[in-house]
């Protein structure tokens, strides 16, 4: 069984000081680097996303003319209204300056459509599009994945979600998630989501 290490929206934005800071954040970044390091030595691959937006993101409070943490729908969907974050090419979408970054073997931008968000690492909020991630990973033999990153409650749930639908052997990493958390038990409840779906939380 090949495994490789998925490293979910480590970047600037996500961090504290950033755009849409999640509270402790940048205590990820230890784990990341040392798991990474691991599987590389290992001759695993890590890989990871990146939430890269244009800045006219429908998502965007600013966009939508909404009060940011607020709930909507954009095309259909339902949606949480985010600050602008993650803007392509932006300070804030960079992977965090303390990431090791030379040990990543491939990075999946995420979030790029305008019209939709898309928390998975695999696919837009509304499946209609596929990133190539699921090609990447099954074109080299890769069936199960240990995932961990920000945000616990949207972008990692997400992303282990669907893994486990194409039918990757998950396991998720606690101590390198952490959850934007607009209510208080929403990390707690999609950690026992994803346990609930198959994965393995350790």
């Amino acid at each position: 069984m090949k495994r490789a290490l998925l490293l979910i929206d480590l970047q600037n934005d996500f961090c504290p000081g950033g755009a849409l800071a999640v509270h402790d954040g940048d205590a990820t970044i230890a784990v990341a680097n040392r798991l990474a390091a691991a599987f590389s030595q290992r001759g695993d691959a890590v890989i990871a996303s990146q939430d890269w937006h244009p800045a006219n993101h429908g998502s965007f409070a600013l966009v939508a003319g909404q009060p940011p943490h607020t709930f909507g729908e954009l095309n259909g969907l339902p949606q949480v209204w985010w600050p602008d974050h993650c803007i392509q090419h932006s300070h804030g979408a960079q992977f965090h300056s303390q990431l090791d970054t030379s040990v990543i073997d491939a990075v999946f931008y995420k979030g790029q459509d305008a019209t939709v968000d898309s928390y998975s690492a695999f696919f837009d909020n509304g499946h209609q599009r596929k990133t190539e991630l699921d090609d990447w990973l099954k074109n080299r033999g890769i069936t199960a994945l240990t995932i961990l990153g920000l945000a616990t409650d949207y972008c990692v749930k997400f992303s282990v979600l669907d893994a486990l639908a194409l039918g990757y052997q998950v396991e998720v990493v606690r101590a390198g998630c952490r959850g934007v958390n607009l209510n208080a038990e929403d990390s707690d409840h999609a950690l026992a989501e994803m346990a609930a779906a198959g994965a393995v939380i350790n």
